[in-house]
């Protein structure tokens, strides 16, 4: 497993820097989508919500790729290339409440009705980062 240095983790869990997360599709194409992101100091972590087309994908593939990009500057960037190791509702509303606080500046997250959400956790296989520490 690799790990994020402590600027690259500050990166993705206290900077409000959005992710392109690419998941396989059945027929082997990339399916990608912009999304917020998280590290745990272990897992990079995804929120979802259980209806994304991108959960049914990480379920039956555990590769990803995801890019995370500096939202002042795109040169300023990391690619974590990874497994899905764990995709669970425990904990997944605290989270998501956490990531508004983050991404909005809200301390509360309200679900649509019938939403249901998920942490995906990503174990990080290769990190390459470009001018970040």
């Amino acid at each position: 497993m690799a790990r994020l240095t402590p600027g690259q983790a500050s990166f993705l869990h206290e900077q409000p820097n959005v992710a392109v997360v690419a998941a396989l599709r059945p027929d082997g194409t990339p399916h990608q989508t912009v999304t917020w992101i998280d590290y745990d100091g272990e897992h990079v972590l995804v929120n979802l919500n259980t209806f994304r087309t991108k959960l049914r994908y990480l379920e039956a593939d555990p590769r990803v790729s995801v890019l995370v990009l500096d939202r002042d500057d795109p040169f300023r960037r990391i690619r974590i290339d990874g497994r899905v190791v764990e995709i669970t509702k425990e904990g997944a509303y605290e989270h998501i409440v956490r990531q508004a606080g983050v991404y909005l500046g809200r301390e509360s997250y309200e679900l649509a009705p019938g939403e249901e959400r998920v942490l995906v956790r990503i174990e990080p296989k290769q990190v390459e980062a470009s001018n970040v520490e």
